[in-house]
């Protein structure tokens, strides 16, 4: 038996669209992205889900209560699941950030923003506290944002900060499974759109199943 997280990206927002950093912006799902996040529902309650916990912010907060009238579980709501901040880039473009900081730019280190170490930090704390209350086979879907979960995941994987960036971001409404085995905790699936399947492989039985 093993604890699961379901780490889920909020549907998408006008800004997403345009291309503008959100950070802690309270932006709302658009049309699409509440399309997104019934679908999403709709997959991800096949799994039970025993806990739902969600970022304050309301594009993901839309998307976590999707699943909670789907499985009749509350939301708890954890600001340590925000977005990292965007300090003055947040509202603009990803040129207009280009045209304003070009060196901040290449580093994509926003004037006044959060520290990557620190939203990594944040996240996985905030991971790891929820899932301690799940029984050792319990699942918990996690709702919150692109770069803090990428970083939050990285982080509660045990990757060193050079190798953050290895893992790739995730498209709004996918999400990525953790499972927590005797070694630590290890990803399952990443960037997913689909329930995912038991795996069959030649790898170690330790890295296949406890």
């Amino acid at each position: 038996m093993s604890r699961r997280v379901v780490c889920l990206r909020h549907g998408q927002t006008l800004w997403n669209v345009e291309h503008r950093f959100q950070g802690h912006s309270d932006i709302p799902l658009d049309e699409t992205g509440v399309a997104q996040a019934v679908r999403a529902a709709s997959l991800l309650a096949s799994l039970r889900p025993d806990m739902i916990v969600s970022s304050d912010l309301q594009r993901a907060l839309t998307t976590a209560s999707a699943l909670g009238r789907v499985t009749g579980l509350d939301v708890a709501v954890d600001k340590d699941l925000r977005e990292r901040g965007g300090g003055e880039w947040e509202g603009l473009t990803r040129d207009e950030i280009f045209a304003g900081w070009p060196r901040e730019y290449a580093a994509w280190t926003a004037p006044g923003g959060e520290e990557v170490a620190d939203v990594a930090e944040r996240v996985s704390a905030s991971i790891r506290r929820w899932a301690a209350e799940l029984d050792p086979d319990g699942l918990l879907v996690i709702a919150s944002h692109g770069a803090a979960l990428r970083l939050g995941i990285s982080r509660l994987l045990g990757l060193p900060p050079e190798l953050w960036s290895a893992l790739g971001g995730l498209g709004n409404c996918s999400w990525s499974v953790l499972e927590e085995g005797r070694k630590g905790w290890r990803l399952l699936e990443h960037n997913a759109g689909t329930l995912p399947e038991p795996i069959q492989s030649d790898d170690s039985p330790e890295v296949t199943q406890d």
